[in-house]
């Protein structure tokens, strides 16, 4: 079977509005927001309705040897999604129903197409929602599920992998298999579903999600604390988190990039020009209860802690003015490419080291003549750098010693953003080969041709 061949069986599996062919695909479907966009034009781009259709995509590809690139909303930021030359991109666009959903033991099931603006739609009539927002609520679950995406709610409700109770998966050769179910915890062999979560489309295409919800506080506040010093916003962060007060986001946002958001989003603060000009970084707050009374006396005990650390004021934001500022903060990605930026990097590491990591990458801007502006998850210790400096090389060699300096201090390369093909370079050489090698022989059980989101990762194949 050649080409024809295979153009015919994909039209006869998915019908004339079920796949585009190269040269006809949509623009949109060809990319994710990698700074570092790839213009490779697939064979063609697959848009399965069902599991079989997925089986069955699958089976094609492997019986032609041609590869596959799993692709949710395209929201990803490291090049995890980018086509393959002559590949098959699988969109899962229109796998996007919502299924069962258990008021009574927290668990939802939906399909990997479902965004999290839609799954939140669905959950709020019933006092629940899926707590885990990394920064673009178009994003799907199944992506979320394939970089085990965290956000700012990360530092109390943790990141996509604590919420995953299972998966349905479709191998390469077209096995459909479930892992996992709709409990709460199980000691019953390998845990292959905590496998698949993170592993970025490169071990199993997810064609069913089982979550785990919470409920929804009816009583929360938005709290904006500015400090004179970098190096005491991040010193109170284990403070805060040691204090018993929960919030539900602890970010950092230092003044270039908090000046940025605003202007973007036409945001006026309320903060006073005196505390402005002596400001060089906020921390944004966010508590959370289930009573008026709790919430302020937790405000009470916050305001006392900060104003101890050295806080210049803290201003509780109005209900506006709050959900602005978070939606202009989860934004700061696309801020930052909007403004040239030539990486965006998501380094974490303890959040006690957060200071040491913040000194480092000053040092090594300097060094290497690059601007370094940034905003963070400090509450986990999960920083977000955006590096602008032109020359590719020295660069490289900033981010280089950037992902040693994490690793040196007990942190990982990527937070939550993944690998994908933007930090593969790095992830291979400052990993331990021991480590990569036993990954790599995962990677050969489950994909043994390697066809399943091939040339990033692990696999680091001269691309044709």
């Amino acid at each position: 079977m050649g080409e024809q061949a295979l153009r015919e069986a994909l039209t006869s599996l998915l019908g004339d509005g079920g796949v585009t062919f190269s040269p006809h695909h949509n623009p949109d479907d060809l990319h994710d927001e990698t700074l570092h966009p790839d213009h490779v034009e697939p064979f063609a781009v697959a848009f399965p309705r069902t599991t079989e259709d997925v089986a069955a995509i699958a089976r094609l590809a492997s019986l032609h040897h041609v590869p596959i690139t799993p692709r949710g909303s395209g929201t990803g930021l490291s090049g995890g999604a980018t086509p393959v030359k002559d590949g098959i991109v699988v969109s899962f666009a229109k796998m996007n129903a919502i299924g069962s959903i258990d008021v009574r033991d927290h668990v939802v099931v939906v399909q990997p197409g479902v965004t999290l603006r839609e799954l939140d739609e669905a959950l709020a009539p019933l006092g629940l929602r899926y707590p885990v927002y990394p920064g673009e609520t178009s994003g799907s679950l199944g992506g979320n599920v394939n970089t085990n995406a965290g956000g700012m709610r990360a530092v109390r409700h943790g990141v996509t992998r604590q919420h995953v109770l299972g998966l349905e998966l479709v191998l390469v050769d077209g096995t459909v298999m479930r892992v996992g179910g709709p409990v709460m915890k199980s000691s019953t062999g390998y845990d292959l579903t905590q496998l698949i979560v993170g592993s970025e489309g490169t071990l199993a295409m997810v064609t069913e999600v089982t979550l785990r919800l919470s409920p929804r506080f009816a009583h929360t506040a938005t709290v904006l604390v500015p400090f004179a010093d970098l190096g005491d916003v991040t010193r109170v962060v284990p403070q805060i988190v040691a204090s018993g007060l929960e919030p539900s986001i602890l970010e950092y946002v230092d003044l270039l990039t908090m000046a940025a958001i605003t202007q973007a989003s036409s945001l006026e603060l309320g903060v006073a020009t005196e505390i402005q000009n002596r400001t060089s970084a906020y921390l944004v707050i966010v508590l959370e209860t289930r009573t008026s009374a709790q919430l302020d006396n937790d405000l009470a005990d916050l305001a006392d802690l900060v104003a101890a650390a050295g806080a210049l004021d803290v201003y509780v934001l109005p209900g506006g003015a709050a959900a602005r500022l978070i939606e202009a903060r989860e934004r700061v990605f696309w801020v930052a490419k909007a403004a040239g930026a030539n990486e965006i990097i998501d380094v974490v590491v303890p959040r006690s080291r957060v200071p040491e990591f913040l000194d480092r990458a000053n040092v090594l801007g300097e060094r290497y003549g690059a601007f370094v502006a940034g905003c963070g998850h400090v509450g986990d210790g999960n920083v977000h750098l955006s590096i602008y400096q032109n020359d590719d090389e020295r660069r490289g060699a900033m981010l280089h010693e950037l992902f040693a300096a994490g690793l040196e201090l007990g942190g990982q390369i990527s937070g939550e953003h993944g690998i994908g093909r933007d930090k593969q370079a790095a992830f291979l050489a400052l990993s331990d080969p021991n480590v990569l090698a036993l990954q790599r022989r995962l990677k050969s059980a489950f994909d043994p041709s390697g066809l399943l989101n091939p040339f990033r990762l692990l696999d680091d194949r001269i691309r044709s």
